[in-house]
């Protein structure tokens, strides 16, 4: 069977990119932390299952939270870096971003005692727009990104960029783990998140199984707020933010169970390293 990743975006329920117009950062630390308590429930599911994976970590939370850091990886998992506080790489220039990396790689190794040698950007937001971000991640000595989303969104994509690892930098050791793509009612969308949470776990299996048919691994993501119905609702969020937010979170915990039971899993970082192997 086929190694896939297992992926976990660690950000609190207010920093996601569908609330980004309607919370302000610089009030965060007055609002209702439940990161630590959802991704505990995360690693309570992971051990269940005896399957380890990989924590695509805000800097932000592993410096509010460094006995959460310290736990994911006392339970064999990797942690790997999602940037500062969520910012997208598009809205910032090369300068700034080197900057984001530094910090939250900083927070994290610093927290976890560990290298950190994963990112993650937020949203998926390497795309055209930014396409230096690359070249940044291999200067400050990434050994893989999984930022690109292969499709068309409103938020982000790059419907023309390879389906499976690529190295997105000539000449560099650097590589790109695409999020896997599913096709639903003729459309392509991401195999996690929102996507899983709302429509039938058959896509993403199918998704998965189209993967391991090539001897490719399927790249998988969710959030520790999706398994949180109880969190705070955002009224003055747009309405099809709140419909992508919130949408069928209690459902969430019991189909990432029967997914993780149904195929093979394992962490980015080694992943990464067998498909570094491939290319190479």
């Amino acid at each position: 069977m086929v190694t896939n990743a297992l992926t976990v975006d660690v950000e609190d329920w207010f920093q996601v990119g569908a609330f980004e117009t309607v919370i302000d950062r610089a009030g965060w630390d007055d609002l209702d932390t439940r990161v630590e308590a959802n991704t505990d429930r995360v690693l309570d599911l992971f051990a269940a299952a005896r399957v380890t994976g990989t924590f695509f970590t805000l800097g932000w939370v592993a410096h509010r939270h460094p006995a959460l850091i310290r736990r994911v990886v006392e339970a064999g998992h990797e942690v790997a870096s999602h940037g500062w506080d969520h910012a997208r790489v598009f809205t910032m220039d090369a300068d700034a971003f080197r900057a984001d990396l530094a910090q939250a790689k900083a927070a994290l190794e610093d927290a976890g005692g560990v290298a950190v040698t994963g990112y993650r950007a937020p949203s998926f937001s390497i795309d055209a727009r930014v396409p230096w971000a690359h070249a940044v991640l291999a200067e400050a000595g990434y050994h893989y990104s999984s930022s690109v989303a292969p499709i068309q969104h409103d938020h982000y994509g790059v419907p023309d960029a390879p389906r499976r690892t690529y190295r997105p930098v000539p000449g560099a050791e650097l590589i790109e783990m695409p999020i896997t793509i599913a096709r639903v009612w003729g459309r392509e969308v991401t195999t996690g998140g929102g996507f899983f949470r709302l429509l039938p776990s058959g896509v993403t299996a199918r998704a998965i199984r189209a993967a391991n048919a090539e001897q490719a691994p399927a790249i998988f993501y969710f959030h520790p707020w999706e398994i949180d119905p109880a969190q705070p609702r955002v009224r003055a969020a747009p309405l099809k933010s709140k419909i992508r937010h919130y949408s069928r979170l209690g459902a969430m915990h019991g189909k990432l169970e029967r997914l993780i039971a149904t195929h093979r899993w394992g962490r980015m970082d080694r992943i990464a390293a067998q498909e570094a192997a491939r290319l190479a």
